[in-house]
């Protein structure tokens, strides 16, 4: 089997093309893992100033409750998006966990975490100078989260 990736900025959507000789059981399996995936993310427009913006959940931090509105921080911005903290838990993949009662991150860009036994632990990600807190309360299940990230990624 060989496979091969095309890159095009014009895409107003992205396409998967699967040429085969003939239908069987692997081929089946492949486009079933397909539309599962495409399926399972949730779709969430992001909003800066009057514009709207699409990218992947992968690409976002965290999110952060800042007085009445929800934000969603990527490695260099923030964009404001129109769910709260409770519905974005009950959509968004399980890569994301709960961290504080005002934040929710994403534990596959969480680079290191400083523990403090006595108050919240300091949260750092990868290519970004940008940090949370997470709370005492939450710290448990983050770390079962971020155990599990290892044993089922790719």
């Amino acid at each position: 089997m060989r496979i091969r990736i095309e890159v095009s900025d014009d895409l107003a959507e992205d396409e998967v093309l699967i040429r085969c000789g003939r239908m069987d059981e692997s081929i089946r399996k492949i486009e079933q893992l397909l539309l599962a995936q495409s399926q399972s993310e949730p779709k969430i427009t992001f909003y800066k100033q009057n514009r709207e913006f699409y990218f992947p959940l992968d690409t976002v931090l965290f999110f952060e409750t800042d007085g009445e509105h929800v934000y969603a921080h990527t490695a260099d911005d923030a964009f404001l998006t129109k769910y709260r903290l409770y519905e974005l838990e009950q959509i968004l993949p399980r890569q994301f966990v709960r961290a504080a009662k005002s934040t929710i991150v994403n534990s596959r860009r969480i680079y290191s975490i400083t523990r403090n036994l006595a108050s919240s632990s300091l949260v750092q990600f990868a290519d970004s100078h940008k940090q949370i807190y997470a709370s005492r309360y939450y710290y448990r299940e983050l770390r079962r989260r971020l155990k599990e990230r290892g044993t089922h990624e790719t």
